[in-house]
């Protein structure tokens, strides 16, 4: 990297979409894997700081970390440079990194440009991911951080925070149709390809739809893409599972980035794709979708999603994971766009503006899970809606499964069952608040919380305290209260009314379970 070479230097976008010779695509892939261009092997010759720096977005130990390689490791180096940092490369090392691509065809193709007489520069984001079971590569745009100035219109995004959360928190259960309305890059059609028979993935932006048409074929698989805006592509048909990270960003309606900008006002595109969810759902199907949504000083947010959600039919899972002022939710979107300063500055006055006269205080982010019911399920829908913002408690597949598995527990099982049942408490810890008085430490609070579970803390009292330490599966739930009844000296039935909406809550949070 030269002295100049801290910041890309700009390039013209390639003509038409890239990647779409299937031949180019194979010999790119088996060239990128023969280096060693994978998850661990990059992080193998970065080392673990330099990789976890460049995770953050601090891109020079990286840099530093490949300067002296060689060998195999020196392809390894160069692809490095080019695709994840952004830097320009002697053709002779290009070249030597694609031996079986050639340079010429990589050109033709759209992944790299020549910066001058000597010197080759990608222009595709392309890098690798991976899961618990395998290795994947994923084709997107450059972002602003790695060229300057503001993004196309078209922009793809790439592998970003977001896209991660929603990937994590899909269940993995197999089925037969899913849907990735949003698929942008094709981040989540890749983790469905595992566990599922036929996919269907959408977008508006025909940019995207190419790049994740790469991004299938790089890691050999077929989905089925189609251009349309949220239900539009496939009218009419009903799917298993649906995910979707849209554009959700909060706006005045306008579309200044297709990745981020609905063009719809407000949150209405997030309402309007929850209440679009039944029509395409199967019976027993689960969608999960990222989503912002207004917050104003007259209106709890959870009343406003509630409100998408009436009428629907679908028992949800609402799980608020951060709130953000309007100055810095705008702040966070006009960066990620890289407008300069004099752009950005006009475009976050007359949108802080859009805020101010709409009286929105604030921006709630989070998920939503739903699932709706079977036809003989004849009841009001389950909805529940939390705010849940601490740290390693995000939502997972594994947790929302066990989630909706937990409510259909409740729902069918009476009070009268659930007495006879003998519980199991999950590993949990106690967590005791107190403070100092005259007679010493006095406790004021104390909690039961399931360590890594979503909003898994349960408030206790000594009654409830002993009533869970009591459940080890050993004995029914209703002798143990009939035991605590007779030490505290107080009504058996009493004691069962009030302990019982305590068990449930308990058991909804997955900290009791019935023993097997």
């Amino acid at each position: 990297m030269t002295a100049d070479q801290g910041r890309p230097q700009p390039l013209d976008d390639a003509a038409g979409h890239p990647l779409t010779d299937d031949t180019v695509v194979a010999a790119l892939g088996a060239d990128l894997r023969s280096a060693g261009y994978t998850n661990d092997g990059v992080t193998r010759l970065l080392g673990g700081d330099a990789h976890d720096a460049l995770v953050r977005g601090v891109w020079w130990p990286a840099l530093a970390a490949t300067r002296d390689a060689a060998g195999e490791d020196g392809r390894l180096a160069t692809l490095i440079r080019l695709f994840l940092l952004g830097s320009d490369e002697p053709e002779d090392a290009v070249a030597a990194a694609f031996p079986t691509t050639g340079t010429d065809a990589l050109m033709a193709q759209g992944v790299l440009a020549r910066v001058d007489e000597s010197r080759l520069r990608a222009r595709l984001d392309i890098r690798p991911h991976a899961d618990d079971t395998r290795d994947y590569l994923v084709v997107a745009d450059q972002d602003a951080a790695m060229r300057p100035g503001p993004v196309a219109r078209d922009h793809v995004l790439g592998i970003g925070g977001a896209s991660i959360s929603l990937a994590r928190a899909v269940i993995r259960e197999p089925v037969r149709r899913a849907l990735d309305i949003g698929t942008g890059c094709g981040i989540q059609a890749l983790h469905l390809d595992a566990h599922c028979e036929q996919i269907v993935a959408t977008d508006t932006n025909d940019r995207a739809l190419a790049l994740a048409a790469a991004t299938a074929r790089l890691n050999g698989m077929s989905w089925d893409l189609r251009a349309g805006s949220m239900f539009e592509p496939v009218a009419g048909e009903r799917f298993d599972l649906i995910v979707s990270n849209p554009p959700f960003v909060v706006g005045a309606g306008g579309q200044d980035y297709i990745y981020r900008d609905s063009g719809v006002v407000g949150d209405g595109l997030c309402e309007q794709l929850v209440r679009e969810l039944p029509a395409h759902l199967n019976p027993g199907g689960t969608a999960q979708i990222l989503a912002n949504w207004i917050i104003r000083d007259s209106e709890p947010w959870a009343e406003r999603v509630r409100s998408w959600l009436a009428g629907t039919g679908l028992d949800a899972w609402v799980v608020q994971r951060e709130v953000a002022d309007p100055i810095s939710y705008i702040s966070l979107w006009l960066s990620d766009a890289g407008e300069d300063e004099s752009s950005a500055a006009q475009r976050g006055a007359e949108w802080l503006e859009w805020f101010e006269a709409n009286g929105i205080v604030a921006i709630g982010m989070g998920s939503i899970t739903a699932r709706l019911p079977m036809p003989a399920e004849t009841r009001d829908p389950d909805v529940v809606i939390e705010e849940i913002t601490g740290a390693g408690e995000e939502v997972t597949g594994y947790e929302a499964q066990a989630f909706l598995a937990r409510r259909r527990y409740l729902r069918e099982t009476s009070d009268g069952r659930l007495l006879a049942q003998r519980l199991s408490v999950a590993p949990v810890m106690l967590e005791e608040h107190s403070l100092p008085g005259d007679e010493g430490w006095h406790q004021v609070s104390a909690a039961v919380r399931r360590p890594g579970g979503p909003g898994a803390v349960l408030g206790v009292d000594e009654i409830s305290r002993a009533l869970l330490a009591g459940c080890r599966g050993q004995v029914p739930l209703g002798v143990l209260l009939e035991l605590l009844a007779d030490f505290h000296g107080v009504d058996t039935d009493a004691l069962a009314e009030a302990a019982l909406p305590v068990v449930r809550e308990a058991i909804g949070r997955g900290i009791l379970y019935e023993a097997t």
